[in-house]
């Protein structure tokens, strides 16, 4: 999201390195079985000589395959900048025999991962104009609009002629980028520049009917790639599944190629192998997943990595539905007369049409809905397997096919309207909530009229709220997520822009801020920059109501809901302390929950337990900071020491100890507080927590 400023114009803003996965292959080798790809892993880079470091690749599976030539042809993918190792492809016996080859750490068969602006730069207080001016955020002034900082984005693709993309008054490439333009398929040197200054793609473990419609290149076929990259640095104006093997690819070619900030909107497993960037002094961010508001349905909850939950902005589409006798009910929609093709169709009162059972192809299929507006139920229990923005969408494709008018969408929220770009030219759609429905159900109109939609934007708009669809924890162990616009978010896709929700759309966000924060400080890790953010956020909105949640029913968001809160990216730059870790550290400390994270979860409270975390002063030499406790419901919380000091010419580190004792002796589930350092009142330093009583290991609430 870096603006192309002319007063920069002597080096560059935020830049882009672009890996590109493509769809997942299994392989089949008549001569010796079924064949798939798994990842090796041989430990950590022993040699800086790459041929060396692939030769002891070619003996390992030389052994194995019994000849140079079928190890050639067996290998997909070496990895040799952050970790030694490779992807080939094995029957399953070879892959067991692989196991025992000395120096073989792991060895793991591939896994695949699915991908998971305007106005949400304005409300997180990042405006900006074409020239740094009083009234920019004080992050992109002090950032410099994040001059020479390198994004690498893994994702899908990138739509090079996007106007997001032109690099006009940009300076040359940083010296120390090492990446490439690699060519392919509509897809030249040409279209890497200054903006855009390198692209690799992958597809060696991509099957054939997975690559229909996609481009054998760097460039974008969805989408999806194009929106996240214009988010995180595009000059003001999905699917896929992912093989392991071409995302540990992704991640060592990142590493080689000198990127600083590494954002993958990716879902499904943990990506482990994001620790190997973490250790070369990359920050990783991911997205949290769309699988809410089931609990516990986060992914990427890797305790190194930057996970994102995604929130609304002060920004809504009102349409009103006019019913007989002229009530008016109100719900969101993107509909406009002058966009849709039956909108004439619409200027009269049409049939309502009540569906109760489910608005599915099998059920609407076998209805006379031609010609009438179909008014929708939501289910009663909200489902992982289809989120919210599914169930719309099926509903809405199943009204298109039987020529229905319009449709009106009962949603947990309103948080699905980028579903409606698929009623496009057809019909209006309109998103109610509960009440809403209810009032139509038992409204005597048995006819309504739907009116275009109008914009709202600013203070009437209750925001931050955390999406429906966002993925909700616990992850026991690591609830320091972040919050950040992830609804309605309008960015570049192909020559125009539209409108997308998801993680994937947050996900970005938070990967501008610590590009931006990186050009601050450039001598922060990854660990210092994520806790810059956690301990910053607000857990408010402007008028200083707590932050609600979207389900199905809005409640005051949890750390499972938002983790921290929603980024304040000024308040980032100056965070007084932070909570640093070593990469080391993430491996060698015996329990998780000792760890120096920006967040304390237990989850497994008999009676008490001592936490130890340190903070590092990066604000004024001389500071002191006193402990303001929220304790969890049902739990007595202690600090010690309560007041920490710090004087100029002394140490900058501080460590204390957090005390948690149960009040009663009870099988529950999780309660929250907090933990904030306060100093004379300049920063607020707090860190979410969550704990969980028990009288009986590996059983949680039992009511």
């Amino acid at each position: 999201m870096a603006s192309r400023s002319q007063t920069i114009s002597s080096s560059s803003a935020l830049l882009l390195g672009f890996l590109v996965l493509l769809l997942p292959l299994q392989y089949t080798d008549a001569s010796s079985g079924e064949t798939t790809i798994y990842v090796v892993y041989m430990g950590r880079k022993m040699h800086d000589d790459p041929s060396v470091v692939m030769a002891s690749h070619h003996a390992a599976l030389t052994s194995i395959l019994g000849s140079k030539d079928e190890a050639l042809n067996s290998i997909v993918y070496s990895y040799k900048h952050g970790f030694s190792g490779f992807a080939a492809k094995l029957t399953e016996a070879q892959a067991e025999e692989l196991r025992k080859y000395p120096g073989v750490v792991r060895v793991r068969p591939n896994t695949y991962h699915k991908l998971h602006t305007t106005r949400s730069w304005d409300f997180l207080g990042m405006s900006y104009g074409q020239q740094p001016s009083a009234s920019s955020s004080r992050l992109l002034r002090k950032a410099k609009y994040g001059e020479d900082v390198i994004v690498g984005v893994i994702d899908g693709g990138i739509w090079p002629e996007s106007r997001s993309f032109d690099d006009t008054g940009y300076g040359p490439v940083p010296k120390r980028w090492k990446g490439v333009c690699q060519t392919g398929q509509a897809f030249n040197a040409s279209n890497c520049n200054r903006k855009i200054i390198g692209a690799r793609w992958y597809n060696c473990d991509a099957r054939e009917e997975g690559l229909k419609g996609e481009y054998k290149s760097a460039r974008d076929a969805d989408g999806h790639g194009t929106h996240t990259a214009s988010t995180i640095a595009g000059s003001p104006v999905c699917f896929c599944d992912c093989g392991l093997a071409s995302i540990v690819a992704a991640i060592d070619a990142a590493i080689g190629d000198g990127v600083d900030v590494l954002s993958m909107s990716l879902g499904g497993s943990e990506i482990e192998e994001t620790q190997h960037a973490v250790s070369a002094g990359i920050t990783v961010v991911l997205s949290g997943g769309n699988n809410g508001p089931v609990q516990q349905s986060v992914s990427n909850a890797l305790p190194w990595g930057i996970t994102v939950a995604a929130t609304t902005v002060d920004r809504y589409f009102p349409t009103v539905i006019i019913l007989v006798g002229g009530e008016k009910l109100v719900g969101q929609s993107l509909f406009y007369h002058n966009r849709s093709a039956a909108s004439n169709s619409n200027d009269d009162f049409t049939s309502l049409y009540l569906v109760t059972k489910g608005c599915d192809r099998k059920n609407l299929g076998s209805a006379n809905i031609t010609g009438k507006i179909i008014v929708c139920f939501a289910p009663p229990f909200p489902q992982s397997t289809y989120p919210p923005p599914a169930e719309f969408y099926m509903a809405t494709q199943a009204a298109i096919a039987g020529g229905a008018k319009g449709i009106i969408f009962e949603q947990y929220s309103t948080d699905i309207l980028d579903s409606q770009m698929y009623c496009q030219g057809h019909m209006p759609c309109v998103a109610v909530d509960r009440e809403t429905i209810f009032r139509i159900q038992y409204s005597e109109s048995t006819v309504a009229k739907i009116s275009p939609a109008a914009t709202v934007v600013g203070a009437q708009v209750a925001s931050p709220r955390v999406a429906t669809f966002s993925s909700r924890g616990p992850s026991a162990q690591f609830p320091a997520r972040h919050s950040c616009p992830g609804v309605s978010i309008l960015a570049a896709k192909g020559d125009s822009y539209e409108l997308m929700s998801g993680t994937s759309m947050a996900c970005p966000h938070v990967s501008s801020v610590v590009a931006l924060l990186k050009a601050v400080h450039p001598d922060w890790s990854p660990a210092m920059l994520k806790s810059a953010i956690v301990t910053t956020a607000s857990v408010t909105d402007r008028f200083g109501i707590p932050i609600q949640a979207n389900s199905l029913q809005r409640k005051p968001a949890d750390a499972f809901d938002m983790g921290g809160g929603i980024i304040q990216p000024d308040k980032a730059i100056d965070p007084g302390l932070v909570y640093d870790i070593t990469p080391e550290e993430y491996t060698d400390t015996d329990e998780i929950v000792q760890l120096n994270l920006p967040s304390i979860a237990v989850p497994d409270l008999k009676k008490s337990i001592t936490v130890s975390r340190t903070v590092t002063n990066v604000g004024p030499a001389k500071a002191t900071y006193r402990a303001v406790v929220e304790a969890p419901a049902g739990l007595r919380m202690s600090v010690e020491p309560p007041v920490i000091a710090f004087q100029k010419g002394g140490a900058r580190n501080a460590t204390f100890k957090v005390t948690f004792v149960a009040k009663q002796r009870v099988q529950g589930g999780y309660a929250f507080g907090s933990l904030t350092w306060l100093d004379d009142g300049k920063h607020s330093v707090r860190i979410p927590i969550a704990v969980r009583t028990v009288v009986r290991d590996f059983v949680a609430d039992t009511s």
